[in-house]
C-alpha cells in the first residue's frame, strides 16, 4: 500500500503519544492512537497504564468532547492492531465499530495470539477500512519485550555493562565505584524505569550490596529484582529486599537457609509453573538445571508468564557469559569510560576459551552516542540460529 505524508505524519504522532507510558503500561503494551477527519486532528490518546483505558479508547474520548460531529466517518491512526477480546477492559475493536469510525490504519497486527488479526477483522466484518504496516518497525521497536514474550515467550533481555575502554569491569579485588560518569549512571535509572524487572547475581548482591531500585526520575512503579542464587546464599539483611518485590531463583538449598528467608515479612514460596505475579516482598523459586544450577532458560519463561517484557541485566561477568551462552542476551548497553584499568581486572563476559574465530558472538551495532563523558554503545548479538 502506498502511505502519504499525511499518513507517515499521523502515524509519528500515534507513536509519540505511545511512549507517555514508556514506564507503566507492563505487562500491556505501549500504544497511541490519533484521529483523524478531513485533515484535522479530531482526538488522540496513549494507553497509560495496565487496568486504565486503552489509547483508542482515550482518543474517542478526546475526540467526543472537543470534536464529537466529526466521529463518524474518520480515519483512526494506531499503534498497535484494536484487541478484540475481553481483557481488564472491553474490546477497543467493538468502540471503534459502535463509534462509526470509517477506517483504521494499524502500525503493526497484534502478536498476542488472542487477537492476532482477530481485531481487524472484526473491523472489516463491520464495515470498517483497514491497513497495516505504516511504520511497523518502530512500532516494534517501541514494544521489543512484548513482541518476544508473545511470538517467543520469553522477556526482551538487555544487559547493562559500565566498563573502562579496555574493557573492564572491576578491578581485581572488585572495586568498581564509580567507573562511569554521573551523567552514564542518570541514564540507566531511564533503562531501569522501562524494565518489567532487574536481573542480578548472587555475588553482585554480596559484593556491591546494590538497591537496584529506580533513583532520580519520576516512574509510578518500580521493577521486580530477580536474583540469580544457585546455592541460597542470599544475606537475610542485603539491601535488595528490604523495598519492592524480590524474586530469588536458586537450585540447591543445601544450608537449610529458605525458611530463614521466608520468615521475612511478606515472603512466600513460589513454583516454577505458576504464572501468578508475585503478590509479597520476596518470592523463591527453586530452578535447578542437570548441573545443579539454576536454569536460566527457564528462568525466562517463568518471567514471561509472569507478564515480564523487558530484562535489564546488572550483574557480573559470570552472569552475563552464562546468558550469553545461552543464547538469552537480545541486547547489550554498554558504557565505555575514557580510562585503563589493566589486565588483571575484570572483564566483561566469563566465557571458555574460543578455539577458532568462528565460535566469536557477532554483534550489530544499533547505536553510539556520547553520554557525559562516556561512550554509550548499544549492539545486538546476532546468534547463528536464532528464530
Amino acid at each position: 500500500m502506498m502511505w502519504t505524508a499525511d499518513d507517515y505524519r499521523y502515524m509519528s504522532q500515534a507513536l509519540k503519544l505511545a511512549q507517555q507510558g514508556l514506564y507503566s503500561t507492563s505487562p500491556n503494551p505501549r500504544v497511541g492512537c490519533v484521529i483523524v477527519q478531513q485533515g484535522q486532528i479530531i482526538g488522540q490518546g496513549a494507553h497509560l497504564q495496565a487496568g486504565q483505558a486503552h489509547a483508542e479508547v482515550n482518543a474517542l474520548r478526546d475526540a467526543m468532547q472537543h470534536h464529537p460531529d466529526k466521529i463518524a466517518g474518520s480515519t483512526v491512526y494506531v499503534t498497535l492492531e484494536p484487541c478484540s477480546h475481553h481483557g481488564r477492559t472491553p474490546p477497543c475493536a467493538q468502540a471503534l465499530i459502535e463509534a462509526k469510525v470509517g477506517k483504521v490504519i494499524a502500525a503493526m497486527q497484534d502478536p498476542n495470539p488472542l487477537v492476532a488479526g482477530q481485531g481487524l477483522a472484526q473491523l472489516q466484518q463491520a464495515g470498517i477500512a483497514t491497513a497495516v504496516g505504516l511504520l511497523q518497525d518502530q512500532a516494534e521497536a517501541l514494544n521489543m519485550g512484548f513482541v518476544k514474550r508473545m511470538r517467543h515467550q520469553r522477556p526482551w533481555v538487555r544487559v547493562k555493562i559500565a566498563a573502562s575502554l579496555d574493557g573492564k569491569t572491576a578491578l581485581s579485588d572488585g572495586q568498581s565505584a564509580w567507573i562511569t560518569s554521573p551523567e552514564a549512571r542518570l541514564d540507566v535509572q531511564h533503562w531501569r524505569a522501562q524494565s518489567c524487572a532487574i536481573l542480578t547475581g548472587i555475588g553482585t548482591v554480596i559484593h556491591d550490596d546494590p538497591r537496584l531500585n529506580v533513583r532520580d526520575i519520576s516512574t509510578p512503579r518500580q521493577p521486580l529484582k530477580v536474583v540469580v542464587d544457585s546455592q541460597l546464599n542470599m544475606p537475610t539483611q542485603a539491601q535488595i529486599l528490604s523495598s519492592g518485590s524480590t524474586l530469588i531463583a536458586y537450585a540447591q538449598d543445601a544450608q537449610q537457609r529458605a525458611q530463614s528467608l521466608l520468615n521475612l515479612a511478606g515472603a512466600e514460596k513460589s513454583d516454577a509453573k505458576t504464572s501468578a505475579a508475585l503478590s509479597n516482598d520476596i518470592a523463591l523459586l527453586p530452578l535447578a538445571n542437570a548441573q545443579q544450577q539454576v536454569d536460566l532458560p527457564a528462568l525466562m519463561q517463568h518471567l514471561a508468564q509472569m507478564g515480564i517484557n523487558e530484562v535489564l541485566v546488572e550483574a557480573g561477568s559470570r552472569l552475563n557469559g552464562a546468558l550469553l551462552q545461552a543464547k538469552l542476551v537480545d541486547e547489550l548497553i554498554v558504557y565505555l569510560a575514557p580510562h585503563l584499568m589493566g589486565g588483571q581486572a575484570m572483564e566483561m563476559f566469563a566465557a571458555p576459551i574460543l578455539q577458532n574465530m568462528d565460535a566469536r558472538v557477532s554483534l550489530q551495532w544499533k547505536d553510539m552516542r556520547q553520554v557525559g563523558r562516556d561512550l554509550r554503545l548499544i549492539a545486538r548479538p546476532q546468534y547463528h540460529d536464532a528464530d
